[in-house]
């Protein structure tokens, strides 16, 4: 099984970032453009792991209790490693550090089962292409050069999920496990 521990998108914001990914997609065709329903914030990838792991990592996940909600905001295009050579563009995140330290939790709690833990500091995105050539067509970077500073809204989260990716030719086929909450909302309390 190919898992990852994430954030889910609510829908307002979803259907922010699709109406963006209609612009992007008409300016230029060729990059490999996420499918909206597939948006998530990654915390952790796992990778490939043995089904009968599954309990021991839930269990762990069960465990994280970071003290509040998150709230986080969508804003901006960019790219990484940069618009020049870009591999992959994502919308920016504006979090608090507890965001982070979430990320740095989840890595801790899945350590003992082999996951190897990142080495990369945490860099809140979400991603919304690859690029197979490493450049960017004037029609494209013109589209992207318009919303730069583009809010796509913002939530408050107090769950991680648990999710199972499928790669299939029509794209990854994503699978939610199970949810975790990491915190109480106004509402629980």
């Amino acid at each position: 099984m190919r898992l990852f521990v994430a954030l889910s998108i609510p829908s307002d914001v979803r259907e922010n970032i699709a109406s963006l990914l209609r612009t992007l997609r008409r300016a230029d065709a060729k990059p490999r453009w996420v499918n909206p329903e597939n948006l998530h914030v990654t915390l952790k990838f796992i990778g490939e792991i043995a089904e009968k792991s599954v309990p021991s990592i839930c269990g762990a996940l069960q465990t994280i209790r970071p003290v509040e909600p998150l709230t986080l905001a969508f804003r901006g295009v960019g790219f990484f490693p940069n618009a020049r050579r870009p591999n992959v563009a994502w919308i920016g995140i504006e979090a608090p550090p507890g965001l982070a330290n979430l990320a740095a939790t989840v890595n801790r709690a899945l350590a003992p089962f082999g996951i190897a833990p990142e080495t990369k500091p945490f860099v809140p995105h979400l991603t919304i292409a690859r690029f197979k050539e490493a450049r960017l067509l004037p029609a494209l970077q013109g589209e992207i050069e318009k919303c730069k500073d583009h809010s796509f809204g913002h939530f408050t989260t107090a769950e991680i999920h648990l999710i199972e990716s499928r790669l299939r030719s029509s794209g990854a086929e994503y699978t939610t496990l199970r949810s975790f909450p990491f915190a109480q909302t106004e509402s629980e309390s």
